[in-house]
């Protein structure tokens, strides 16, 4: 089978195979994984879901390091290929989604029966494959930790990116009034177009001042839950904004700067700061995860979320996703399909 190998760490941006890429030459001569247990099945990948964590991880630098060599990749949808004798729930041609903490840059991959959530009917594989880390991670953070509420406002950073368009979209769910934080037009057109209420060009447009004109126009006080997954100075500006007891959600630091919130000035505001590392959940809280998937999907069958795949890339191209995600050109998520001839734009 086909698989993309983390041989070393470095650049996931160069071509696989050459001398400085961290991967080897994508070849179909990989070993199909067995059945490991009475209740394992293997899946034939469709699509898997590029994110952050994986581009740091290939560099290492993300907190889980996986033994080299290994094929990244976290969450994928894809079709029951074999199950294991004990497996009661799933048969081979089920349409199933997952996540998995390494190995989904694959043709095949081995997963526990408990492990795989059945895709509804009608909704596309590539978008179930796209829908657990980044939907799973603002579900999480929104509805269990933050209890957003209707009527609550929610300020999105980063809101053009993967978990940025899963939150808009999850806060209007919810029925909160959103504010939606990116970089260029065709970025807030796109999230005017699925419910944001505001939207703020943060390369032309001063985010304080704006969210502020907005919020006394609508007679509104100021954020009650902040959606983070930038960190830096946009986080430094953004608890400006924030009323008495709001929610900051810490979900990553895209920009590279890991922001330091004083713990006085939280404690006269009564903030509540949350740190949502959504992958911990599968160890520590595994039945709130499934049910929130579970949600999700849901959801996603019901028309109220929708997964907007900006690129999709064959394995050999993998090196120009990682490239998009690293220049954020991407409006929502980019994945990598199995099969397909080429590069497209969705």
């Amino acid at each position: 089978m086909e698989a993309l190998v983390v041989r070393k760490l470095g650049d996931p941006t160069l071509p696989p195979g050459g001398e400085e890429s961290p991967f080897a030459a994508v070849s179909g001569d990989r070993p199909i994984p067995e059945l490991s247990s009475p209740t394992s099945v293997r899946v034939r990948v469709a699509a898997t879901s590029l994110n952050f964590a994986t581009f740091l991880q290939v560099q290492g630098k993300y907190q889980e390091r996986p033994p080299l060599p290994f094929v990244p990749g976290s969450d994928y949808a894809g079709v029951v290929d074999a199950v294991g004798p004990g497996v009661r729930r799933l048969r081979p041609g089920d349409r199933v989604c997952s996540l998995a903490s390494v190995g989904s840059f694959a043709e095949f991959i081995v997963a526990d029966e408990k492990a795989l959530y059945v895709v509804p009917d009608g909704c596309d594989l590539v978008a179930a494959g796209a829908l657990p880390v980044a939907f799973g991670t603002s579900h999480l953070a929104l509805a269990h930790r933050a209890q957003l509420k209707a009527g609550q406002v929610l300020l999105v950073l980063g809101a053009a990116g993967g978990v940025g368009v899963s939150a808009v979209q999850i806060g209007k769910v919810c029925g909160a009034i959103v504010i939606a934080v990116a970089r260029g037009v065709e970025k807030l057109q796109y999230l005017k177009s699925i419910g944001a209420d505001h939207v703020i060009d943060s390369s032309k447009e001063n985010v304080i001042e704006s969210a502020k004109s907005f919020l006394k126009a609508s007679g509104l006080k100021g954020v009650d839950v902040l959606y983070d997954p930038v960190g830096g100075k946009l986080t430094q500006d953004s608890l400006k904004l924030l009323n008495w007891g709001a929610h900051i959600l810490l979900i990553g630091f895209a920009s590279g700067d890991v922001p330091v919130i004083r713990a006085n000035i939280a404690l006269i505001k009564n903030w509540t700061i949350h740190g949502l590392y959504w992958g911990s959940y599968l160890i520590h809280r595994p039945a709130v995860l499934i049910d929130s998937l579970n949600e999700l999907l849901s959801w996603l069958s019901k028309g109220l979320i929708t997964v907007k795949i900006s690129h999709t890339y064959r394995l050999t191209e993998a090196h120009l996703a990682f490239a998009d995600l690293r220049d954020r050109k991407a409006v929502g998520k980019v994945m990598i399909v199995m099969g397909s001839s080429a590069k497209s734009r969705l």
